[in-house]
This record gives C-alpha cells, structure tokens and sequence, in this order.
C-alpha cells in the first residue's frame, strides 16, 4: 500500500484519499470524449489517469504543481493512444481477411490435403511426429507436451519447427499448397 503525502495545487494529497477530486474527474472525461474515446471506455480511462498520479507518487516524484492540467495532458495521450491501438487492431483485422481462403475448400480439396498431411506425418521422425501431433491434433500446449514426453521445452519447440517446415516442404513439392 502506498504511504505518505503528495503534495497538489492547495493543500497535500494523502495517500489513501483519491488522487482526483470530482472536478479533476469530469475534466478528464471531458477530455478523454472530446478525444473519442467511447462513453464504455471513459471509467477506464478514468482509473488510468489515477494510476498514473499513484506510480509518480510511488517512484518518488514530485506531485505536479497542477494535478488538473496534468491529468488533461494524461488524459490527451490516453485517447490518442486509443485511437493508435484500434487503427493497429483494424489493420490487423484487414491483414487476416486477406489471409482467408474467399472459399471454403471443397470435400475433395481437404479429403487431399488431409492424405498429404497424413504422408508428410508418416515420413517425419518419430520425435517430431509425436511432437506434432500432442501439439497440434491434441491441442495440448507446449509445456504439457514436454512433460508428457519428457523433454525441456526448447526441444519440443525446436522439433514443431523442424516438423512444420519439413512438411511444408513436403506439400509444395507435392504441390498440394
């Protein structure tokens, strides 16, 4: 639990009190809709500008002179950086639509591909068949796989890497990718 006075604007700030006073509260709201930031999102943003003020606190720093300003300033970033991690979120959201097949693969297609996977599994070795199907067809995750084999988990990880090029290979030599 943090301990001792920060001092703000009028007066000194304790600790367990919070950190924005009702005023300071709807001024950072206020900034955070003006930046965008959607009505749901808005309490978090809230809680982040307090944060903020409590690590400054935390670390030794000196309060701001101006805790208002200073939690519109903080207040200001947080919405940019909203903005920031929906664009990165919609760019992704676009680069795996492109990824997606536009149709499904037919019966016949994955009936093909599944005897090709199944070839390709038969000329792995036996440790990294192993590890490739407790990982994979299992659904088990990487460390589960290594106990379950006894190995570290490096290893495990290095025999899927070998497998999964190996039979990469394997399906564009046989050209069924």
């Amino acid at each position: 639990m943090l301990r001792g006075r920060i001092r703000r604007g009028r007066g000194a700030y304790v600790a367990d009190d919070d950190p924005l006073d009702a005023a300071q509260e709807r001024r950072v709201r206020a900034v955070l809709a003006l930046g965008g930031v959607p009505q749901a999102d808005l309490p978090d943003g809230v809680q982040q500008v307090r944060l903020r003020l409590l690590e400054r606190a935390a670390s030794g720093q000196e309060a701001p002179r101006d805790v208002s300003a200073w939690a519109a300033v903080v207040a200001s970033n947080l919405a940019m950086d909203w903005h920031r991690a929906r664009r990165r979120q919609e760019r992704l959201g676009e680069r795996l639509a492109a990824l997606r097949p536009v149709e499904a693969p037919s019966e016949e297609e994955n009936s093909v591909l599944s005897l090709a996977v199944a070839r390709g599994l038969d000329g792995l070795p036996d440790a990294q068949r192993q590890a490739v199907v407790l990982r994979f067809y299992a659904d088990l995750p990487v460390r589960t796989v290594a106990e379950q084999l006894g190995v570290p988990e490096g290893t495990v990880k290095s025999r899927l890497h070998a497998a999964v090029r190996a039979l990469r290979a394997r399906l564009h030599e046989d050209e069924v990718v």
